[in-house]
């Protein structure tokens, strides 16, 4: 049996759609389970919740944005619990291995570092910037894209598909024991090249101008530095590395990532 956790998210769900898609045994984990519903309640806060007996694998979506000792704190929980309840196999959605400078990366490598110290067998899931967050934080005013990314490539990849690979892991966990995969695009691309592409123009603003910006809008304390980390990573180079590790686990090439980012770019402004 495989519990999947953050069931409620857009990642979580979609790993779940995609096991019982493939007829596999999975039960939803969620904070906010469905009255009725076969959820799991599931909350990383509250350790008198997570009872893992039963399961064996657990596929522990990352807690969120938060400061690093709120979010380390609630991987503890889980990790333990795991190991408590005779969990085999933990897969872990971490982030990208060239994301160590982005404001949110201690939490992830801490975590990675507790379940390959643990008693567990482990995947680590190194999950690239979602598609989707790129096009969200691209937003174009009156036709023009001025979000701090510079000319810096991205490999870019689609929560979809990161959400079948974590499934195709979970289906058959004794293929990946304690291996670390690399889940960036198969190809970069650049917050020009959409801009292009969309026939919009596109006029980076400074990083500075940016930050003054995001500090004015209601953002919690946190926030406006790690998205700052995401637009200077981005925009000089940091994030632009490829590799092949998506495309292996998910057995044919990655969506192309561009039409994604412009849709998710031409939807309201929300979160």
């Amino acid at each position: 049996m495989i519990l999947v956790t953050g069931a409620s998210g857009q990642l979580g769900h979609a790993i779940v759609e995609r096991l019982v898609d493939a007829g596999r045994p999975v039960v939803a984990g969620t904070r906010r389970p469905v009255a009725g519903s076969t959820q799991r309640h599931i909350d990383f806060d509250e350790p008198i919740s997570l009872d893992f007996t039963g399961f064996a694998t657990v596929v522990m979506v990352s807690a969120g944005y938060a400061e690093d000792d709120v979010v380390i704190a609630r991987h503890e929980n889980v990790v333990a619990a795991a190991e408590r309840d005779g969990v085999e196999h933990l897969i872990y959605t971490s982030v990208a291995t060239d994301g160590d400078h982005l404001g949110f990366s201690v939490a992830h490598r801490w975590t990675e570092r507790r379940i390959q110290g643990s008693t567990l067998r482990w995947t680590i899931l190194r999950n690239g910037l979602y598609a989707e967050l790129f096009g969200w934080l691209l937003a174009p005013s009156e036709g023009v894209i001025t979000a701090p990314f510079g000319f810096g490539a991205v490999a870019v990849v689609t929560r979809a598909d990161l959400a079948e690979a974590a499934a195709n892991v979970a289906s058959e966990p004794d293929r990946h024991i304690n291996r670390v995969y690399d889940l960036v695009g198969a190809r970069a691309i650049t917050a020009d090249q959409i801009a292009r592409v969309a026939g919009l123009v596109y006029q980076p603003a400074s990083l500075g101008s940016h930050r003054a910006a995001l500090d004015e809008s209601g953002l919690l304390p946190f926030q406006p530095a790690m998205l700052l980390s995401i637009y200077s990573s981005v925009a000089h180079g940091i994030l632009s590395r490829t590799t092949t590790d998506l495309g292996d686990l998910l057995g044919r090439s990655p969506s192309d990532p561009e039409l994604t980012v412009i849709r998710r770019m031409e939807q309201p402004a929300t979160v």
